[in-house]
């Protein structure tokens, strides 16, 4: 793999990413990453701290003008747990975990975005807005309901499948109910 080329294809997953979901006035949104996966090895197997590199300087700097605020899944050896950053661990009121998160124990970027982070911290779950799952990492237990699969144009990074999806509100109350548009307090009603 090229030096460079995971970036330029995590940056345009990224982009595509955020101008496809929904306009989120602010919110978390998670990112999982084999970078095993990206190099064409099992997921565990291979990991790469240059190539999570790539990965972690186009996520930076896509979602720098963004409102929205990346947070990196760990391994199962971590227990799936984040890396975030303290003012928005204590702005979502996430609670804390204690470990730090190494190549072997957590993956290559949760261990380069822990690095690289101004004051990181570990926090043991979040409900975010939307994810992107890079290498079939399962972040959905950290996506809040209702998950909505969105199928990008650009779904590979390296040999990584790229997968992802953004929430909205569920939908209650059967066939007499009345929906906002976009489930959100927008107050455009859908047709009755």
């Amino acid at each position: 793999m090229g030096e460079g080329k995971v970036f330029e294809q995590a940056r345009v997953v990224f982009e595509e990413f955020l101008a496809r979901i929904p306009r989120f006035d602010r919110g978390i949104v998670v990112i999982g990453c084999s970078t095993s996966e990206i190099a064409g090895c099992p997921i565990g197997s291979n990991g790469s701290l240059a190539l999570a590199g790539e990965v972690w300087q186009a996520l930076t700097d896509v979602f720098a003008g963004s409102c929205l605020t990346p947070a990196v899944q760990c391994c199962e050896h971590l227990n799936r747990a984040l890396v975030i950053g303290r003012s928005a661990q204590e702005e979502y009121r996430l609670d804390e975990v204690m470990a730090v998160p190494i190549l072997r124990a957590g993956g290559a970027l949760a261990a380069v975005a822990y690095r690289q982070l101004c004051r990181p911290v570990l926090v043991g779950a979040v409900s975010a807005v939307a994810g992107i799952d890079i290498g079939e990492t399962m972040i959905g237990m950290h996506i809040r309901p209702v998950a909505k699969p969105l199928r990008l144009t650009n779904r590979r990074i390296g040999q990584a499948r790229v997968n992802a999806a953004y929430s909205r509100p569920p939908l209650i109350g059967g066939e007499r109910a009345v929906y906002t548009s976009q489930g959100g307090n927008d107050g455009k009603l859908q047709s009755e």
